[in-house]
C-alpha cells in the first residue's frame, strides 16, 4: 500500500520529507509514504520553522511556539497548537456505537510524526478564548 502526497510548494514537500517517514507498519501491512512533488534543498532552522512550513494555509493549525531559553530549561522546546476541536472519524471501533475514533489533532499529530526524531516537541490544543488563562499570568 501506498500513498502519495503530492504538491507544487517546494518548502512544504522539504517539510513533510523532514517529518514523515517513507514507510509506516500497522501490524503485518506496510504503509509506504511518497512525496511527489519538486522537493527545496533548504534547511529549517528551528523546529518553530518547520512546522510553520508544514501546516501553512493549514486551518487547524494556530501556531507554534518556541520559548526563548532563559536558563530554565536543558534543551529546547516547540509547542505546535492545533485548533480546539474534537476530531472524529470511521475506524470500525467496536468500543463506539458509531465505529468511531474521536480524539483531537495534537493526539493525531503526535501519532503521525512520532518517527520524525524531534527533541523538546510538544502537541497541543488550544484553549477557548475566555474559558481559561494563564493561572498566574506569567506561563509563556
Amino acid at each position: 500500500m501506498t500513498v502519495t502526497l503530492a504538491g507544487n510548494n517546494g518548502e512544504k514537500n522539504a517539510a513533510l520529507q523532514r517529518l514523515l517517514p517513507t514507510e509506516k507498519k500497522f501490524g503485518n501491512i506496510t504503509l509506504h509514504i511518497v512525496i511527489d512533488g519538486p522537493i527545496a534543498n533548504i534547511a529549517f532552522p528551528t523546529q518553530k520553522a518547520l512546522f510553520d512550513t508544514v501546516f501553512d494555509g493549514n486551518p487547524i493549525y494556530v501556531k507554534s511556539i518556541s520559548p526563548a531559553n532563559e536558563g530554565y530549561w536543558f534543551f529546547s522546546m516547540t509547542y505546535v497548537v492545533f485548533k480546539n476541536c474534537v476530531v472524529q472519524f470511521f475506524n470500525d471501533n467496536l468500543n463506539d456505537c458509531h465505529g468511531l475514533i474521536s480524539t483531537l489533532y495534537q493526539d493525531i499529530a503526535a501519532e503521525i510524526f512520532e518517527d520524525a526524531g524531534l527533541n523538546g516537541v510538544y502537541y497541543n490544543t488550544d484553549i477557548e478564548v475566555g474559558k481559561l488563562g494563564k493561572p498566574l499570568g506569567e506561563w509563556p
